[in-house]
């Protein structure tokens, strides 16, 4: 049966014997000679088959259909040269047609010297998808065609824009459509066909999904609100929730005593969602994999769920549970002691305009000053940047100048002091805690002054460092430093809760190394947040941008790099990178009228000149 000029099939491709020795040598329909095995190959003619030519040429147009039918009532199995004979007799160029019709599936099965013909139900099921592949072929080739020429039709084209709106938001990296379109596959590029052709509008936002953060519902919590009579009752406290006026998650509030030697007590009531989030509970581990609470212009994606918030978020109920850090505040403005315990308060919110010029403040913001120039006094790092409030509603939306009230320092600084002294707590029992260090590098002799100078000192400061070790945080000027304040929104401060609980209540702590790897995994997701935060921002202020080009903007030079110069433009809380006229007064903190040119959403991005 191996013999020299027989043909052979080798993985379903035609090949000739040449000769035979130890193993069998065969020429493939590349030219190739290759030596292989016997079981590698299957003989199906004896030949002789000089050259793959003679193999060319099929059945006619109706054959295969009239084969089966004659073999399709037997109830024994047939042979490929059964097949052959019915057209032409037994050659070589037969029985490869007759393989072709057996590894083409449709009307046969089996192997070459035991063929049977399908049913007829199966082939007739078998026709009708192919049927339909075909007609999605031609309707796919169709829909290419106009896509080059951005002449699509809605709404019945959209079921072919599903791997460019994956590509788009991230999902992938590949797009068949685009690259059958001779489209570079990019996801800005994908964002871009897809406003052109109206698939979508301006408003769409890829970046949640782009940048990796999570957009699921948070999962829900396990269990009943523990008796409040078990807190410490601190109602007779005035307690503060202070934050923005469209805050919806009030996780910390203030309150203030003086003992009689003076000394400062100052308490910070935060949230506790701990009471039911055990750690690794599966509402613990879901919030892991988020890391933080995105705020987006457009909507929140929290890292807890809404039963969280209402449950434990200060000043929605009469009477809040909360985790409480009384700090003692020595005349000196250090601290003295910290003890942490559960609590329950009476909360009254606020926003930062109402805080001003009130007197039951002033020691509040008698002890933030104090405290800042103590922090300056130690080498912190203080600038201030115009920031916005971008929100969208529907259709519309508005950039926000965000006032630089006084009240807010108020509430940094009363949480500085509780990070501060939940750090020292935290190392004077010894436990593993996610303690924040961070280093400056660099600080030119003479810092410009106003933004210029913010500039330059933004540019110094390093990245955040999270670990179970203590370590000096320079930016802020403090020898130790954590943030326990937000555990509603961020899961460091969460995993933190759960380490206190565990000390008061004599349980054994999170380990170095869990803590280490929980630390990690949150701030994977954590970095995600923030990229997505800061992306969907760009995006809406492109898109508010987009129909006002040639508008006039106040500006502000606060670099200067060789033929360019960074301008941020305080309204829109934006910076920008455009070449100024060679005369003229261009120094950094000169102000300038800048004057929009150009807009690309799909990259976020902003053309400006001078005026």
């Amino acid at each position: 049966m191996y013999k020299p000029k027989s043909l052979a099939i080798y993985k379903n491709k035609p090949a000739i014997i040449k000769e035979i020795d130890d193993k069998i040598v065969i020429t493939v329909l590349s030219g190739e000679t290759i030596r292989v095995r016997e079981k590698d190959i299957e003989v199906i003619h004896p030949g002789p088959v000089e050259k793959f030519s003679e193999l060319e040429g099929g059945f006619p147009e109706n054959f295969a259909h009239e084969a089966w039918e004659l073999f399709v009532n037997e109830n024994e199995s047939f042979t490929l040269q059964d097949i052959a004979s019915l057209s032409g007799g037994w050659t070589a160029k037969n029985a490869w047609q007759a393989f072709l019709l057996l590894i083409d599936g449709l009307y046969f099965e089996g192997e070459s010297n035991a063929i049977r013909a399908k049913p007829a139900n199966v082939v007739e099921l078998e026709l009708q998808k192919r049927s339909l592949k075909q007609t999605e072929g031609t309707q796919r080739e169709a829909f290419i065609s106009r896509l080059r020429e951005k002449t699509i039709k809605l709404p019945e084209d959209l079921r072919f824009f599903q791997d460019i709106e994956a590509l788009a938001f991230g999902k992938t990296t590949k797009s068949r459509m685009m690259k059958d379109a001779g489209l570079n596959e990019t996801p800005e590029i994908a964002h871009k066909l897809l406003l052109q052709t109206g698939v979508w509008d301006n408003f769409v936002n890829p970046h949640h999904s782009r940048c990796g953060a999570a957009l699921s519902e948070p999962k829900q919590l396990e269990g009943n609100l523990l008796n409040l009579d078990d807190r410490v009752d601190l109602t007779h406290l005035e307690a503060f929730a202070i934050d923005d006026e469209n805050s919806t998650d009030p996780d910390d509030a203030v309150s203030l005593e003086k003992t009689p030697q003076g000394k400062i007590l100052l308490y910070v009531h935060v949230a506790d969602p701990t009471t039911l989030i055990p750690p690794n509970s599966p509402v613990d581990c879901d919030a892991r994999t988020r890391g933080a609470t995105l705020y987006s212009p457009e909507k929140i994606i929290r890292m807890l769920g809404e039963d969280s918030i209402t449950c434990f978020a200060l000043g929605l109920s009469e009477i809040s549970p909360a985790l409480t850090f009384k700090i003692v505040i020595n005349n000196e403005f250090k601290i003295e002691n910290t003890e942490i315990f559960c609590s329950k308060i009476h909360v009254t919110r606020k926003n930062y305009k109402e805080v001003e010029n009130t007197g039951v403040f002033t020691p509040f913001f008698e002890l933030s000053t104090a405290n800042f120039h103590r922090r300056l006094a130690a080498g912190a790092i203080q600038f201030d940047f115009p920031e916005v409030h971008i929100a969208v509603n529907g259709h519309e939306i508005e950039i926000i100048p965000q006032e630089n009230y006084p009240s807010r320092a108020l509430v940094r600084e009363c949480m500085l002091l509780a990070g501060e002294g939940a750090a020292a707590w935290a190392l004077g029992n010894q436990l593993p805690f996610p303690f924040i260090s961070q280093e400056i590098e660099n600080i030119p002799n003479d810092v410009l002054p106003e933004f210029a100078g913010a500039f330059q000192l933004r540019r110094c400061m390093r990245p955040r460092i999270l670990s179970v070790k203590p370590g000096i945080h320079q930016g802020l000027g403090l020898d130790l430093y954590t943030q326990v304040t937000s555990p509603l929104r961020r899961y460091t401060d969460l995993l933190a809760h759960m380490q206190i609980k565990a000390y008061l209540r004599n349980e054994a702590p999170i380990s170095e190394d869990l803590m280490l790897a929980r630390l990690a995994a949150s701030e994977r997701a954590a970095i995600a947040v923030n990229k997505a935060e800061k992306a969907s921002r760009a995006h809406f202020t492109a898109v508010y941008l987009a129909d006002k080009i040639d508008s006039e903007w106040e500006g502000i030079i606060i670099e200067r790099r060789g033929p360019h110069a960074i301008v941020l433009i305080p309204a829109l809380g934006l910076e920008i990178q455009a070449a100024p006229p060679r005369s003229g007064n261009y120094e950094p903190n000169t102000a300038c009228i800048m004057k929009l040119s150009s807009v690309k959403i799909p990259e976020a991005e902003t053309r400006w000149t001078f005026v």
